[in-house]
């Protein structure tokens, strides 16, 4: 399985995989503005046919801080390592960059407790809590588990 920067031609499949967990309550829906906007923050897995069954993205916060964000794997691929090989991305571009912390709001805490994320407060991510998710519909509600991740010197 390869992982690889995203492209133009990626958005669209990319925002259907997210919108389609997103329907089921599973994560937070995307725009499809938000992904061509965010496009280089995106990492894709394409399957054999060069279709996208699996997207994230690591999305700068601050100097010191980044979110690893709509992770989603394609229902039958999932459990094939897909997701952690996409987080691997994720800690390799925080290295490149000199970030020293990944953090993550997710309904599927297990799966990034796993990765070596730990749990903490929502409060302890004051950036992103007042520059996010100030404007999401379940603002001050939300029902996502926050995690950390601290990224390893490279």
């Amino acid at each position: 399985m390869k992982v690889e920067k995203a492209t133009i031609n990626d958005v669209k499949r990319m925002h259907e995989l997210v919108n389609k967990f997103a329907g089921k309550g599973e994560m937070l829906p995307r725009a499809l503005s938000e992904l061509y906007e965010n496009l280089r923050d995106y990492f894709v897995i394409r399957g054999k046919d060069g279709e996208v069954i699996a997207c994230g993205a690591l999305h700068i916060s601050w100097a010191d801080l980044a979110e690893v964000k709509a992770l989603a794997v394609a229902k039958d691929r999932q459990k094939k390592g897909m997701g952690a090989a996409l987080i691997k991305a994720c800690v390799v571009e925080a290295q490149s960059l000199g970030i020293p912390r990944m953090f993550c709001l997710t309904y599927k805490p297990r799966f990034f407790k796993r990765q070596g994320f730990k749990e903490v407060e929502k409060m302890e991510l004051p950036r992103k809590i007042w520059a996010e998710c100030y404007s999401c519909p379940k603002f001050p509600d939300c029902d996502e588990v926050a995690l950390v991740f601290d990224v390893p010197a490279p």
